[in-house]
C-alpha cells in the first residue's frame, strides 16, 4: 500500500481529536476528506507530514515506517502538502519561494531547483507573476503559489487542505482543473481535504469523512453523499 495508517490516535489534554484512524491510499488514487469543524481532518494532516506525532499507531509510506520521522524527512521522501492558510514568505519574489521549496524540500541542486521552479510556475499559470513579491499576490494566486510550493518539492503524495477555500467559482474551477491534471495526467496521489464538495467531486476516485477523530464513512463518493448519517452529520440534513 502506497499510504498505510493504522491506529493512529491523537489527544490534546482530554481531547481526543483523532481517535484509533486506519487508512490506506493507493498509488495515484485522488481520495477526499470531509468532515465537519474540528473533525480532526488538519491533524490527520499533521500527523501524515510530521508536523505532529501520534501518541498511538503507525504511519508507513512506501511500506516505510515514517511515524517517527521529522517532517522535512518525509518532504525528502516524497509527501509534499499545502497549509489551509497559505503563508509564503512575502518579501520574496514568486520564484524565489519555489526556489526555497525545490533546494530544501526537494533536496534539489542549484540548476535542477530552478528549472524544477519554472516549470512549476508555467504548470500553475504563475509564471507572470515570477518576480512579483508574493506579498501581492490575489487570493487565487496565493492558493496557486501554495500549491507550487508543494508541486515544487516533487511530491509523489500531495495533501491539499481546504485549497479551494474563499474562492470564486471560476476560480475554482480553474483549480480543480490543475489539481485533476496533477493526478491524472502526472500520476501524483492526492488527498484532498475539502468543504468545497462539488469543488472535490470533479476529482477524488473515493470520500472518506471523519467525525470527532473518528471513520464515520468511506466509499465511492456519490454513495458516501448519500449516506444519511455523512448527511445528519455534515450537510445538517435531518436523517
Amino acid at each position: 500500500m502506497f499510504l498505510q495508517l493504522s491506529g493512529l490516535s491523537k489527544q490534546f489534554g482530554s481531547l481526543v481529536v483523532t481517535d484509533n484512524i486506519d487508512l490506506d491510499v493507493r498509488q495515484g488514487q485522488a481520495l477526499g476528506i470531509l468532515g465537519p469543524n474540528g473533525a480532526g481532518k488538519s491533524t490527520l494532516f499533521n500527523l501524515i507530514t510530521g508536523n505532529l506525532k501520534p501518541d498511538t499507531g503507525t504511519v508507513l509510506f512506501e511500506g516505510k515506517d515514517v511515524t517517527s520521522m521529522p517532517a522535512h524527512q518525509r518532504c525528502a521522501l516524497g509527501i509534499g502538502r499545502s497549509f489551509q492558510i497559505p503563508k509564503p514568505f512575502e518579501e520574496m519574489t514568486v520564484f524565489e519561494n519555489l526556489l526555497v521549496a525545490a533546494s530544501f524540500g526537494g533536496g534539489m541542486a542549484t540548476k535542477a531547483a530552478e528549472d524544477c521552479s519554472v516549470e512549476v510556475l508555467q504548470q500553475t499559470g504563475l509564471l507572470k507573476r515570477a518576480n512579483l513579491p508574493a506579498g501581492k499576490l490575489t487570493l487565487l494566486e496565493r492558493k496557486r503559489l501554495e500549491l507550487a510550493r508543494a508541486m515544487a518539492t516533487r511530491p509523489k503524495l500531495l495533501l491539499l487542505d481546504e485549497i479551494a477555500g474563499g474562492l470564486t467559482e471560476a476560480e475554482c474551477t480553474s483549480l480543480v482543473e490543475l489539481i485533476g491534471q496533477l493526478n491524472h495526467d502526472h500520476g501524483i496521489t492526492v488527498v484532498w481535504i475539502e468543504h468545497v464538495v462539488n469543488a472535490l467531486l470533479q476529482v477524488v476516485d473515493e470520500l472518506f469523512v471523519i467525525d470527532f477523530g473518528r471513520e464515520l464513512a468511506r466509499g465511492e463518493p456519490q454513495s458516501v453523499m448519500n449516506n444519511p448519517e455523512v448527511q445528519a452529520v455534515y450537510m445538517g440534513v435531518d436523517a
